[in-house]
């Protein structure tokens, strides 16, 4: 297996779970050296997650996971705004309009730090962290921040996203000395690039470079359902796409062969055919993009299926409440007194550990609140779900702090 073909292989959720699992498996076996796994706590995990779902969704209509419920943050829907603002356009472009959103907004949702917040004006509320993050880039969105053509602000496009600075990122996300942003310029980088890969691309993204012509590509390759049902594609054809398409705008610090492979690292219990051996691809801010799209999928007639192909999310609020529910244990607790990098092989396994253990804990928490898969997918799980358990552990524990420190860039967490 060559370079190209292991890059191929490391962007399907098969390669995710199958190394997971084997790393889960590792670990039960006592021969992980940072973990240990405590199957007893994996019970009492599933009811504090079943537990907050209920309170977050008593009458358990989960949504699923995505950037649509950051712009609902303290409890104000902001879509019907946006779709007032959008009325006037063809419903084609309505609909690239929600995918320009949600792919600009999932990339610039990089982990905040503990001192960020977002004001804001129109309400009067702050937020921070993720809430704040889809707020900020909500509002930058509807000022025509990534767009290059002042008459049509409610998208982003290929020029708009090249010229965009860090001082204009910064003033649209209220930084300063005393509210600092973690990773500011590597998000300005990442939006630069992203206008470069559209650009680069109008076979996939249309000739004015724009996020949106995913949605037609997507479109392209629905298939018709079953006596009449809707058009539809598979979750992870959402998932293949974003990761081909926008495989140019990460960071080559981890690259295969000169190819970028984006949230995949190294780690050496890591095994596969060819060139894939020693890669752990988890492909989080992909994965997230791809939940995030589902709506906007939906609200333009495609039926997704398939959803549980994609992966939980390898990010801290559910590592966190792995850790914090004591189903991952340290064996040196110590080692959460350090900070760490994306790449450091304890992050790596720390994330593909929650991967694979996300995929047991979902059953469970389906048993407790008495949901089937098709009722609750482990998108709903998600949202219910382990990462807002994750964020209540993390608050009693720490205020809020995740239980391992990363330094980030702004790309990955």
């Amino acid at each position: 297996m060559n370079a190209a073909e292991a890059a191929e292989l490391l962007r399907g959720t098969p390669a995710i779970r199958d190394r997971a699992a084997a790393l889960l498996a590792r670990a039960r076996a006592g021969q992980s050296e940072a973990f240990r796994i405590n199957d007893e706590a994996l019970a009492p995990a599933a009811r504090l997650v079943a537990e907050v779902t209920r309170q977050r969704y008593p009458d358990l209509r989960i949504p699923y996971h995505s950037r649509w419920r950051h712009f609902e943050a303290g409890g104000l829907d902001r879509r019907p705004g946006l779709e007032q603002r959008l009325a006037a356009l063809p419903p084609a472009q309505r609909a690239r309009s929600r995918v320009d959103l949600a792919v600009v907004s999932v990339l610039l949702d990089a982990g905040a730090g503990p001192r960020w917040r977002f004001q804001e004006s129109q309400t009067g509320q702050t937020h921070s962290r993720s809430e704040g993050l889809g707020l900020a880039s909500f509002h930058a969105f509807l000022d025509g921040l990534f767009s290059s053509d002042p008459d049509q602000p409610l998208q982003a496009d290929a020029r708009g996203l090249q010229a965009l600075d860090d001082d204009r990122l910064a003033r649209a996300f209220q930084v300063g000395p005393d509210n600092p942003l973690v990773g500011l310029q590597g998000r300005a980088d990442l939006m630069r690039r992203l206008g470069a890969c559209l650009q680069a691309q109008p076979e996939v993204f249309g000739p004015d470079g724009r996020p949106g012509g995913l949605l037609d590509n997507l479109m392209a390759g629905a298939t018709p359902g079953p006596s009449g049902a809707k058009p539809g594609i598979e979750a992870g054809a959402i998932l293949h796409l974003l990761l081909r398409a926008l495989a140019p705008i990460w960071p080559a610090s981890n690259p295969l062969g000169g190819i970028p492979l984006g949230d995949c690292w190294r780690h050496e219990a890591v095994r596969g055919p060819g060139a894939s051996d020693g890669w752990m691809p988890l492909h989080k801010l992909s994965q997230w993009m791809s939940y995030s799209l589902l709506e906007p999928l939906q609200w333009s007639g495609l039926k997704v299926r398939g959803l549980d192909t994609l992966t939980g999310l390898a990010e801290y609020r559910n590592g966190g409440l792995l850790i914090d529910a004591g189903v991952l244990q340290l064996r040196d607790p110590q080692l959460a007194r350090r900070e760490w990098t994306p790449a450091d092989p304890l992050v790596v396994e720390w994330r593909a550990l929650t991967v694979a253990l996300l995929d047991e804990l979902a059953p469970r928490v389906r048993a407790e609140l008495q949901q089937t898969p098709a009722q609750m997918p482990l998108a709903c799980v998600l949202e219910g779900g382990t990462w807002a358990a994750g964020r209540v552990l993390a608050q009693r524990a720490r205020g809020g702090d995740p239980p391992l420190t990363i330094r980030s860039d702004g790309t990955v967490f």
